[in-house]
């Protein structure tokens, strides 16, 4: 809880902080904390703008200084070289980053970088992020484009107590901060109590502070009879994480004025163990900023902080090497040889290489996997995931790595974290997958991202209970009750209402806020007395969607939350308005097609999917969409066009090539079709409409014997689905079921 006290202070500055706490703002005052963000100066700029160039793609940018400013002459938002003043640094090592104002208040980040590494290291020179791709001024990836937006994209984890300032009236930022980088006040609170409790010396428990970090005071690290560390009391609290975690997590941003103290899901939405972003295993993929990782860890669950680890002022560990983990972790048994299997001194036996293996990001900077695993190359061979072992030993396999920790442990390794079996299923389609997936959900001794994980695989599924997902509302974890609203979101509307209307009350903002979305359109069949929670929680989902009306993607999901109240003229506005934003965004015309459509507007339905096709002509998404459009207006001949051109463009989605089959049996092509699902069937073997659609096709054309192997994969896999075990009968001359 924030302290009563505190909840009225203000913020005061990080100078304020350092005539008491010299020793923690010094340490402060060296770390990236302190320079997260600064005006560009002499002081500053660590990059050569000495009419340094850079040329990349036909294009050479020119870094140089005039009249003691810092400019870029490069491409600009219409492609035409231009010159254009840098106003702040962002960042300062391993790169740095360098911002500029567009018309608007648009702060945005120059993709060529410096990298600041020593030369030896490679570095002191220009580069550019995301050096293997072609990216010009209409790109989304683009400088002056939202990716590379600082107002909405940054700001948040580089300054203090940011407000977004956003004006959807003319698409203008008026961004503000207390602190133009991340000072005390962005882990610690508002002083100004704090700073009127030390002037009068009083004596209350909380000092006045926003938020107490209390949760190593007293606490030991003591050995259990196996030599295993563990606290002398457990940890009751995630101050400390939450706090970390406004940052250090792959989230979006769901409402401002976030305090330490305050629930960190209250104001953020932080992203599961999802694919893209994680391997099956759980690994770091894409860069998600270690605290995803970290839930996931046993050092979590035994109730290991940050800062036990981590000088939270200096950022530096609190001790170097392996000495750090020797603050719990017995030397005489893990810093041996015994344990690491390598030379002394070597690569291999310190512990963050084989138990914390880095991926570099933005080009030069490495980031460690929190998750503090075991090394599990037999893994690697399974399911294909990475592991430390390879990551040193490049020129051997996979295999060969397995064999060596089989060899030493006379059996595979064993880790904290066991569902990689489970999410590999799951990925590759297999339908034993989804049981496997509820029981790792209802697991309480799994980590709770894991389990909330495990839900957010099962959405889309509609195999499991209303009483399975009412149990999973009533969880202890709110990432578990998050995840348990999207898992609701295809039951029918009174189901729906029944297992997420107590949520519409729930202690934590974002699980209300999706409930609300989740039941926009069905909350009439709601208990009466569960209406106002509704109002007051799709209230909160709104604001939110209005805070971050700067996003296309937040104006669509405006817009379908209108359009399932029924409101299609305030839907369509929204869709509108995101086309406005970015003319390429394809989930606004999608959208707005299909209110068309539902409104019976067939023909402004494909119109609208037509318009958004000119703008984005390599979208599968949008031929797929007009090519459905274009069968309800009885056009087969360029549907089936749309739909071919779908597949061609994205042969990856299996829901494009299962309708494009049908739609070639459907205008007479039944041995095309069958062709497409035989090959198709070969690629997605668990695909239960294509296995339906090949056996009913191959019995009309004839081909009885092709149908009844069909038919048998069928039932194999879905034993207890009345339509396969029907269809199947037919196919080998049964009865039926």
């Amino acid at each position: 809880m924030v302290p009563s006290a505190a909840m009225a202070a203000t913020f005061v500055g990080s100078g304020q902080c350092a005539s008491c706490h010299a020793e923690a703002f010094s340490g402060w005052q060296a770390s990236q904390h302190a320079v997260a963000m600064q005006h560009a100066s002499e002081r500053s700029v660590r990059g050569d703008f000495n009419d340094a160039t850079y040329t990349y793609q036909g294009v050479t940018s020119t870094f140089f200084r005039r009249d003691g400013k810092y400019f870029v002459r490069t491409d600009g938002p219409d492609g035409q070289l231009a010159d254009f003043a840098v106003k702040f640094t962002f960042g300062i090592a391993p790169l740095q980053q360098y911002l500029v104002e567009l018309p608007g208040g648009h702060l945005q980040a120059v993709s060529v970088t410096w990298d600041a590494r020593p030369r030896e290291q490679g570095g002191q020179r220009w580069f550019r992020q995301y050096p293997n791709e072609m990216i010009d001024h209409t790109d989304e990836l683009h400088w002056t484009r939202r990716a590379q937006n600082w107002n909405f994209m940054c700001a948040d984890c580089h300054s203090t107590k940011v407000a977004k300032g956003y004006d959807a009236a003319d698409d203008s930022f008026r961004t503000t901060y207390v602190e133009i980088s991340v000072g005390c006040e962005a882990c610690h609170g508002p002083g100004s109590t704090h700073v009127q409790w030390a002037q009068r010396k009083g004596d209350e428990p909380g000092k006045g502070l926003t938020v107490q970090f209390d949760e190593r005071r007293g606490v030991a690290w003591i050995r259990n009879e196996s030599g295993k560390p563990m606290r002398s009391r457990p940890r009751q609290t995630e101050r400390e994480i939450d706090v970390c975690a406004q940052c250090h997590a792959r989230r979006a941003q769901i409402a401002e004025d976030y305090q330490p103290g305050r629930p960190f899901l209250d104001h953020y939405l932080p992203s599961m163990l999802t694919p893209t972003l994680y391997h099956v295993d759980g690994q770091q993929q894409d860069e998600v900023f270690i605290w995803g990782s970290w839930l996931q860890s046993r050092m979590h669950a035994a109730g290991v902080t940050c800062s036990d680890c981590h000088d939270p002022h200096t950022q530096k560990l609190r001790a170097p090497g392996n000495t750090v983990c020797a603050q719990c972790h017995e030397p005489s048994q893990y810093d041996v040889a015994a344990h690491h299997r390598h030379e002394q001194g070597a690569a291999g036996a310190q512990c963050a290489d084989c138990h914390m293996p880095q991926n570099t990001y933005m080009v030069v900077d490495p980031r460690r996997d929190h998750s503090m695993r075991v090394p599990r190359p037999d893994e690697s061979v399974a399911f294909g995931v990475p592991n430390a072992c390879n990551s040193c030993h490049t020129n051997r396999d996979a295999k060969w790595a397995a064999k060596a920790v089989h060899d030493w442990l006379g059996r595979d390794a064993a880790g904290y974290q066991t569902f990689a079996a489970v999410f590999h299923a799951a990925e590759g389609g297999e339908p034993s997958a989804l049981d496997r997936l509820a029981a790792v959900a209802a697991d309480t001794a799994q980590p709770a991202i894991v389990r909330a994980s495990a839900l957010a695989r099962l959405a889309g599924s509609g195999q499991f209970t209303r009483d399975f997902a009412q149990r999973m509302t009533q969880d202890a974890s709110p990432l578990v009750r998050l995840a348990t609203v999207q898992l609701a979101d295809e039951m029918p509307a009174e189901t729906r209402a029944t297992v997420l209307g107590p949520l519409l009350g729930d202690a934590t903002r974002a699980v209300r806020i999706e409930a609300a979305r989740s039941l926009a359109g069905g909350q009439d069949r709601l208990p009466q007395e569960l209406l106002p929670r509704w109002e007051t929680a799709s209230q909160e989902y709104v604001a939110t969607l209005q805070y971050n009306a700067d996003r296309p993607e937040s104006r669509v999901a405006l817009g379908g939350f209108r359009a399932a109240l029924g409101q299609a003229d305030e839907a369509q506005a929204q869709f509108t308005a995101a086309i406005q934003l970015d003319p390429e965004f394809v989930p606004a015309y999608v959208n707005a097609a299909d209110v068309l459509r539902a409104q019976g507007r067939d023909q402004e339905s494909a119109d609208m999917l037509q318009q958004g096709l000119l703008r984005a002509p390599m979208s599968a998404t949008l031929h797929h969409a007009l090519g459905l459009s274009l069968i309800r207006l009885r056009q087969p001949e360029q549907a089936l066009a749309s739909l071919r051109r779908a597949v061609e463009l994205d042969p990856d989605t299996a829901r494009y090539t299962y309708v494009y089959s049908v739609a070639l049996h459907s205008t007479g092509q039944p041995d095309e079709s069958v062709r497409r699902l035989q090959q198709a069937v070969r690629r997605w073997p668990y695909d239960r409409e294509m296995l339906m659609a090949l056996t009913s096709f191959q019995l009309e054309s004839g081909k009885r014997k092709d149908a009844q192997l069909t038919a048998r994969k069928l039932v194999a896999l879905y034993p207890a689905d009345p339509q396969a075990r029907v269809l199947a009968a037919q196919a080998l001359g049964e009865q039926s079921p």
